[in-house]
């Protein structure tokens, strides 16, 4: 029988015992192992990701927003700046790169960066497939945007106003010219395209909201307008039954003066004869002229009303002739204005004093210009200089306390690990005295006693470890797809650190520690005394 199954055998005589122990190790191991994984790649992927960026320009606000907007993209920006102040601050002669980003779009959660071709070169990248942009329009895809998104070359997309799929679609489209090898970065997660395709997106956006309200208040002058000549007509037969009213009473009053006269003069004629029938005649020959010249001021009436009524058709038939001509002109200029803004909509006529991007990503010449530009920017422009180093090791600094509490109380595990086997292995040697002495008595030496019960708590200490590793890097692969799905940060659980190897013979020597102090008792054990007590 050899000691490893003698070991295992007397492991086995207590199997609940035994799995605490187990299960306390991979605790302890399980909880430093996903500290270690996750902070050393957190650590590596914010070093990555700023690597020659000593500067960012940016609207003013929260530096660590700005930081996690233009290196990161994992924060929504604090806003946009203006071309033409930014770019006189690019310019500075102690700068000795300058990359500008504009954002604001995203497809599927994955940005969309406007920007130039040096901002690849940043981070060492090259084309798998396709080529770079050559109009507005196109665009080049990180790795992972591809496998994530299914795009490829030739193909086209529309993306969405904001950085999450409930945004505003644009109707243009995209296409894909592109395909970048993945580098491990930021850039891997990152659909790049040039600062006129950002503009000409945006223009054509505020462009089409214009002409919806120009719609609208054009149909809202139309409304008035019929509605205004509904109340003109209605007015002008209001007028025209009023005048029908009047003639109408003229004329009745006229009848009965008619009649009346007659009667008066049929009257005189019966009593006054001879000298009468001068007067009737002369008389007669007045009411003649008199009729007459009533029928004529009648007939020139009613001509004059006529030409009245004429001349108000021809007048309202003129308004409306010109009515109508103004409208068609002001029809044909706002006609000749939208085909004029649709001219005017290409980007080489844009005025770049009102231009915008979100941020400036800056190099320095020497590491002296550190000590002044960005305060110098902070106090003389209405833009926002923050230094990616300064910003991420606050956050880190921040984030350290939580991390260090934790590994604190990992260790703590493993130092109660450690306490369990000492006392599960000091337990089965005060139980198995009797047959430790039968061991002596059949030949085996004190080092070989003391070895069967070092052995065991290796045994313990390997069983908790290996488990312990195993739960820590599924654990953390677990954690980077949800983050990554989620929140857009990329790690693994599938790496081995070198520090998880000290980390693996570390706790070995804990467990032989544990495992020690039982070990000696084994080995000075007086067979003779032990027979006699237990006999």
């Amino acid at each position: 029988m050899s000691w490893f199954r003698l070991s295992l055998a007397n492991l086995l005589q207590s199997p609940i015992a035994s799995t605490v122990n187990v299960i306390l190790m991979a605790l302890g191991t399980a909880s430093i192992v996903l500290l270690m994984l996750v902070s050393s790649q957190i650590s590596e992927t914010v070093s990555r990701d700023a690597r020659d960026i000593d500067l960012v320009l940016g609207a003013k606000g929260s530096p660590v927003q700005l930081i996690l907007s233009a290196v990161y993209h994992a924060d929504t920006p604090p806003g946009n700046i203006n071309l033409a102040e930014a770019r006189r601050w690019a310019e500075d002669r102690r700068v000795e790169t300058a990359i500008p980003l504009s954002l604001g779009d995203s497809y599927r959660q994955f940005r969309v960066v406007g920007t130039t071709e040096d901002y690849a070169a940043l981070y060492d990248a090259e084309l798998v497939s396709g080529d770079w942009w050559s109009r507005s329009m196109q665009v080049v895809i990180g790795s992972q945007v591809a496998a994530d998104t299914g795009l490829s070359l030739n193909q086209r997309f529309e993306s969405a106003h904001g950085f999450s799929d409930q945004g505003h679609t644009h109707d243009s489209e995209f296409e894909v010219v592109g395909l970048l090898e993945p580098t491990g970065t930021v850039l891997d997660r990152l659909i790049l395209t040039s600062l006129e395709s950002v503009w000409d997106v945006h223009d054509e956006s505020a462009h089409a909201d214009d002409d919806h309200e120009a719609h609208e208040d054009v149909d809202h002058d139309a409304h008035d307008h019929d509605e205004d000549a509904h109340d003109h007509k209605a007015h002008e037969d209001e007028d025209h039954d009023a005048h029908d009213h009047d003639e109408d009473v003229h004329d009745h009053e006229a009848h009965e003066d008619g009649d009346h006269d007659a009667h008066d003069h049929d009257e005189d004629e019966h009593d006054h004869k001879a000298h009468e029938d001068e007067d009737h005649d002369v008389h007669d020959h007045d009411e003649d002229e008199h009729d007459h010249e009533a029928h004529e001021d009648e007939d020139h009436d009613a001509h004059d009303h006529d030409e009245d009524e004429h001349d108000h058709e021809a007048h309202e038939d003129e308004d409306h002739d010109a009515h109508d001509h103004d409208e068609d002109e002001h029809d044909h200029e706002a006609h000749e204005d939208e085909d004029h803004d649709g001219h005017g909509h290409d980007s080489h006529e844009r005025d770049e004093s009102t231009l915008e991007v979100t941020a400036y990503l800056l190099k320095y010449r020497s590491a002296v210009s550190a000590a002044s530009f960005p305060r110098q920017v902070n106090t003389t422009s209405n833009l926002m200089a923050a230094a990616p180093a300064v910003e991420v090791n606050r956050v880190l600094q921040l984030v350290g306390f939580g991390i260090d509490g934790l590994r604190l109380f990992a260790w703590v595990l493993i130092a109660s690990a450690a306490l369990s086997i000492f006392a599960a292995l000091y337990g089965s040697l005060h139980a198995r005295r009797g047959d430790i002495a039968m061991l002596r008595c059949l030949g085996a030496t004190r080092w070989q006693v003391f070895y069967t019960l070092i052995l065991e708590g290796i045994l313990l200490t390997t069983a908790g470890v290996l488990v312990g590793l195993v739960c820590g890097h599924l654990l953390v692969e677990t954690l980077a797809q949800w983050l990554e799905s989620a929140r857009g940060v990329a790690f693994t659980g599938f790496t081995w650190l070198s520090e998880e190897t000290f980390l693996l013979i570390g706790l070995l020597i804990v467990g032989i520690i544990a495992a020690a102090v039982p070990a000696i008792q084994a080995y000075r054990t007086d067979v003779a005394r032990t027979l006699a007590e237990v006999g």
